[in-house]
């Protein structure tokens, strides 16, 4: 079998992004090939957030082109639906129905979106929550779990849409500490299986583990882009060296 992936599955080029007259993003390119465990860090306010939210149309770019496994992305309902069905996205805060059980707020999705059927959810369902690792929370509601529980429902959840891509903002920034860890897992095993990756995180140790490419944002620009080998022993922007002096030594 001919490998097809000369051709990024993220390719964005000299993408910006206002909010009023604040510029988020300036003039971003990035590609990303299939299998690619991309981790995009740099200091509050540098775009990372913006760039990944591009990414899957929750923000919209005013300049520049993003295409998506051959899909360029426009206002179109046809464009935003073949996106949404390619990539999964999970957030900061879990975003999960209150009043829903845990497997009810995965159903939800392939149910509604694909016509899956309800027994055949149902399965799915529970083979991501097994892959998460919390199989015996199937029944219970969100908040009876903890914060590292939910969070592992949410990225089951996108898991059930059976994404090409994954995008994390963020996921464990609003964990307690000793909670971390067991999302990161999921997400280390989830790179291992070859999943397309691209997080906004501030765990060094796991961008060291995960990683292939190590992206630093600073000011809605991409200021640096290596293997985290590189990235981590020899920096080679002054605003990188400042970041990771900070970071890793708090």
């Amino acid at each position: 079998m001919i490998s097809t992936s000369a051709q990024p599955v993220i390719r964005m080029e000299g993408v910006s992004k206002f909010f009023g007259s604040f510029q988020a993003l300036k003039d971003v390119s990035l590609n990303v090939n299939s299998g690619d465990r991309v981790v995009v860090c740099g200091p509050s306010g540098s775009g990372k957030s913006t760039l990944i939210r591009c990414i899957n149309r929750l923000e919209k770019h005013e300049s520049g082109s993003i295409i998506v496994d051959g899909v360029t992305l426009s206002d179109s309902r046809e464009s935003l639906n073949a996106i949404r069905a390619k990539v999964g996205m999970v957030f900061q805060q879990f975003n999960l129905f209150p009043h829903l059980t845990v497997l009810e707020n995965l159903t939800l999705g392939p149910v509604r979106a694909r016509n899956t059927g309800k027994t055949e959810a149902a399965e799915l369902a529970m083979r991501y929550l097994e892959r998460v690792r919390i199989p015996e929370q199937a029944e219970k509601y969100p908040r009876q779990l903890s914060g590292g529980q939910q969070q592992r429902v949410a990225i089951a959840r996108s898991l059930c849409m059976e994404p090409q891509i994954m995008l994390f903002d963020e996921p464990t920034s609003a964990l307690d500490p000793e909670m971390i860890n067991e999302v990161l897992e999921v997400m280390a095993e989830l790179a291992a299986s070859g999943m397309t990756m691209i997080c906004v995180t501030h765990e060094m140790g796991f961008a060291r583990r995960v990683a292939d490419k190590m992206v630093f944002m600073d000011h809605g620009e991409i200021v640096e882009m290596s293997p985290p080998e590189k990235f981590f022993s020899t920096p080679e922007s002054q605003r990188c060296q400042d970041f990771l002096q900070k970071i890793l030594h708090h």
